[in-house]
């Protein structure tokens, strides 16, 4: 550890001027210099140690980091955070992503507003341009790290174009290549015609559409008659090279092997029978455009049909459009529709709702589109992939319910289009002889030339799909294709993966079958998903909408450790989280009752050093409960942090600290504090300082800064409350005696003060007190925490025993081995509660006739909705059962 005089200054925080309140803003700023300056975060520090890692998602360098990315990068956080107390050597790796079309989209935006194109640049200056976006916004996803408090090794920072992942990814081209698993060749794939480039199938966002679907007669050639087909694309029908029918379709085994003529263009194409033609659809009978369709490609292939591609990369009707040619594809739509229709080839158009892609990116309608591209041969890797899970030897997935998505999805995987018609990227590692047109995949140019022999050798222009690169995170970034790598050896496979559901298919499966392939090892132990963070009414967070929430604008309102608790502890694994902002207020308040609660605990802890903390000896009945619910709750917590179950957590947290400590022991320990006996004072001290100090623990990797705050004005001698060791369970201090002693002295305080609240005695009265042991052991208890129960029952009198005296009329409580006796005459002035409950008896009468006469009316009854009856009836239940207890009551106290 770095150990400057600064640093020790920072530590060595006085133990008595915490202010009144809490300034998350100052802590934060503060904290967070003090942990990245002292190299807290460092991994490779403890080389004796077991390690565990994890390497963040990387968020693209297209903008600000959203509420998404803080519930993602927290629950990372808290998981390395308590690894690191529990005394791991830990690695979180940071890095970002160059995300290819997303940042060349925003930069190609950032340069229309300028008047010009990146064609106007050309390649290279373009390219100087982009990596200036980067450096901008990859300082700015660092200021919202620190603001966020993630304790990140800056020091191992990786960026998907640098250096050492572009080695990694020019590694896995060639190697992939060679095995015959990398091919180039001409497929239908999605594109983009506004960014004029592939995408990958994440890229593609569905929406539904009101659209129509086009019913047209293709005629026979013979003048027989003719075929009907429908269409939701009429403009496609230009490329169609046959109508498809099922060979068992009895209205169309006599046509099977005709000919029909293509409307408006007039060609001939044949009518052909496919098992894939579903005959209880529509017609039967469907036209087959191989060059813009997917299953109409695959079945082109299967009858070698010609592939006639009739636009060009911008959705521009080219030559093979015939008359349409020039026009944009909406356009064409429109007028081969009105030509259909005057041809007598349109039988009718209606609506229809259906799923067409879009670029997640451009936001323009993907076209499916018959291009020559770059594909990795996805099945001989995906059932290595599958073997393992099935072997039991794969990825944990947590919820395992995702396990059997990722099955379904990797088990029928298509062939993954990994180029892309970008400049922003890992550029294809292969070139191409501009003479004789020979392909050499090498990686790199000196390399292709060796092997070649060749001198003209030009460069492939596209990059690879960002998710080639993306798929390698776990171990590129660690070294590898270098095994020799210290930090390949020592952390890979990483211990867990955190990342959203959504990019299950996209990323996940992607990473495991690279890491099988090329490490041999699954890349991770466990892959916990997380949901999404939807807005107040569930709605998806989007910039349309308006709906979405910048964590940043959180942080400054409320802190960051309010941000960090409400949003790691409002859901379960797997599930959606709606952001609410009264949830966020209730964390920050939950915050500030642990500063209020350690500014008492700090007043009363002056002069007591780390030495002088012993909670050996004889102890309260108070301070043996509190180190038992302490021990009880780091057991629980321990237990539930392995098994990511963050919300359980918090709410243990929530209870342990709110109830336990504040709101009970706390008070308790005033009375040692505050009382004549020093040794018992001394005892409340240790047990308090130590209680406080293993609670910030357990609320550190949730709130690290509050707890660091607050941790250095405590006793102790550490550096920082981040390299704190974890609270471990300790059977010595396991005390089933003092929780029940505790149990009986809370049952008695609270019903105590329930029957105070009934006949409304404010709790600075003092009363009158009886306790009716039900047997010795019970009574032992009582007797010796009277003083517990005299002052937080504010008694006057009290009195114990097996079979005390008691006075005829009082009002009693039960509890375990307990009757509580509270006289009358000392408590209220019985005439007066007596007037007082006969005028609640009256208007609850007044209500009771109210909702008779109501119900009573058959107008009423008739008329008004089933819903409305029904609560009237429950209004009327529950005045009668009221004015029953009452009734009752002033029974009682008459006698």
């Amino acid at each position: 550890m770095q150990d400057t005089t600064e640093d020790q200054t920072v530590a060595n925080e006085s133990k008595s001027d915490m202010p009144t309140t809490y300034d998350p803003k100052a802590a934060e700023q503060k904290w967070y210099s003090y942990w990245t300056e002292g190299g807290y975060f460092r991994a490779g520090q403890r080389p004796d140690a077991q390690p565990y890692s994890i390497v963040i998602p990387p968020p693209n360098v297209t903008g600000m980091l959203h509420i998404g990315h803080a519930l993602d990068f927290t629950l990372q956080d808290i998981l390395i955070r308590t690894k690191r107390m529990q005394g791991f050597d830990t690695l979180w790796l940071p890095g970002t992503d160059h995300a290819g079309i997303a940042t060349q989209t925003k930069v190609e935006q950032k340069l229309r507003q300028q008047g010009i194109s990146r064609h106007d640049l050309g390649r290279e200056k373009f390219l100087d341009q982009v990596w200036e976006w980067k450096e901008q916004y990859a300082e700015t996803i660092h200021e919202q790290w620190a603001k966020m408090g993630l304790s990140l090794d800056y020091s191992r920072e990786r960026f998907t174009l640098d250096d050492g992942l572009s080695k990694a990814v020019r590694e896995v081209f060639v190697k992939l290549y060679k095995k015959g698993l990398i091919y180039r060749g001409k497929r239908i794939i999605n594109w983009d015609p506004a960014a004029r480039t592939a995408l990958s199938d994440i890229e593609v966002e569905y929406k539904e559409v009101n659209g129509h679907l086009y019913h047209l007669r293709y005629p026979l050639k013979d003048g027989s008659g003719y075929i009907t087909v429908a269409t939701t694309r009429p403009e496609t029908m230009l490329g169609d090279t046959a109508v498809a029918v099922h060979p068992e379709d009895d209205r169309y085994k006599d046509l099977i092997g005709k000919t029909l003529i293509l409307p408006i263009i007039g060609r001939e194409i044949p009518i052909i029978a496919d098992d894939y033609v579903d005959k209880e659809f529509g017609s039967g009978a469907v036209k087959i455009t191989p060059a813009h369709d997917p299953n109409d490609f695959e079945m082109g292939l299967r009858h070698n049909l010609p592939q006639i591609n009739v636009m060009d990369e911008s959705g521009t009707m080219n030559e093979e459009a015939g008359p349409y040619q020039g026009q944009d594809r909406s356009e064409c739509r429109k007028a081969i529709t009105a030509d259909l229709k005057e041809q007598g080839v349109l039988i009718s158009i209606e609506d229809h709702v259906h799923q067409v892609g879009h670029s997640e990116r451009s936001g323009a309608v993907v076209e499916p589109y018959l291009s020559t591209q770059w594909f990795v041969k996805m099945k001989p890797l995906a059932e290595v992939a599958i073997d393992a899970q099935k072997d039991g030897k794969g990825v944990n997935f947590v919820p395992d319910r995702f396990e059997k998505i990722y099955l379904n999805w990797i088990e029928n995987v298509r062939d993954w289009c990994i180029s892309r018609q970008l400049w922003w990227g890992h550029r294809i590692p292969a070139w191409y002889s501009e003479s004789t047109g020979e392909l050499v995949v090498a990686h790199d140019e000196e390399e292709a030339r060796r092997i070649s022999g060749l001198d003209d050798l030009k460069q492939d222009e596209d990059v690879l799909d960002t998710w080639f690169s993306s798929a390698l995170w776990p171990f590129s970034t660690l070294g590898w294709p270098d095994e020799s790598s210290k930090d390949f050896e020592r952390f890979y496979p990483n211990n867990v993966l955190v990342t959203g559901y959504d990019i299950i298919y996209f990323w996940v499966a992607r990473m495991i079958f690279t890491a099988m392939e090329f490490t041999g090892e699954k890349p991770f132990a466990d892959v916990l998903m997380h949901g999404l963070v939807r807005d107040s009414e569930g709605l998806k967070m989007s910039k349309s909408l308006g709906n979405g929430v910048d964590p940043l604008e959180v942080i400054e309102k409320y802190g960051a450790d309010a941000m960090r608790y409400m949003i790691s502890t409002s859901s379960t694994a797997g599930q959606d989280l709606r952001f609410r902002w009264e949830r966020v207020e209730q964390a920050r308040n939950f915050a500030n009752k642990i500063w209020n609660a350690s500014r008492f605990a700090l007043m009363n802890l002056e002069g007591v050093t780390f030495e002088d903390i012993d909670i050996t000896g004889e102890l309260s009945t108070a301070d043996r409960w509190i180190l038992h619910r302490l021990n009880e709750t780091s057991r629980d917590i321990t237990r539930l942090m392995d098994s990511y179950e963050f919300g359980e957590i918090g709410r243990q947290l929530y209870n342990f600290i709110w109830d336990d400590l504040c709101d009970w022991y706390i008070e308790f320990a005033k009375l040692s504090l505050y009382g004549t006996n020093p040794a018992a004072k001394a005892k409340t001290q240790s047990v308090l300082a130590y209680t406080l100090d293993r609670t910030l623990r357990l609320i550190h990797p949730f709130m690290p800064f509050i707890s660091e705050e607050i941790w250095q004005h405590l006793p102790h001698n550490g550096e920082t409350i981040t390299l704190a060791a974890w609270p471990e369970y300790d059977t010595a201090l396991e005390n089933t005696e003092a929780v029940a002693e505790m149990n009986l002295l809370m049952d008695v305080i609270r019903a105590v003060r329930n029957i105070r609240a009934e006949v409304n005695v404010p709790m600075s009265k003092k009363v009158e007190l009886i306790v009716k042991a039900s047997n010795a052991e019970t009574l032992s208890i009582i007797n010796r925490n009277d003083n517990y129960i005299s002052r937080f029952c504010n008694t006057s009198s009290f009195e114990a025993g097996l079979n005390p005296e008691t006075p005829d009329k009082v009002m009693s409580a039960v509890v375990t081995g307990a009757e509580l006796l509270l006289p009358l005459s000392g408590l209220i002035d019985i005439e007066q509660e007596i007037a007082r409950l006969e005028k609640e008896v009256q208007t609850l009468n007044n209500e009771v006739e109210r909702v008779e006469k109501k119900l009573g009316n058959q107008g009423f009854v008739a008329k008004a909705p089933a819903k409305v009856i029904e609560e009237e009836r429950a209004k009327q239940a529950d005045y009668s059962a009221k004015r029953e207890k009452v009734l009752a009551r002033i029974a009682e106290l008459r006698g």
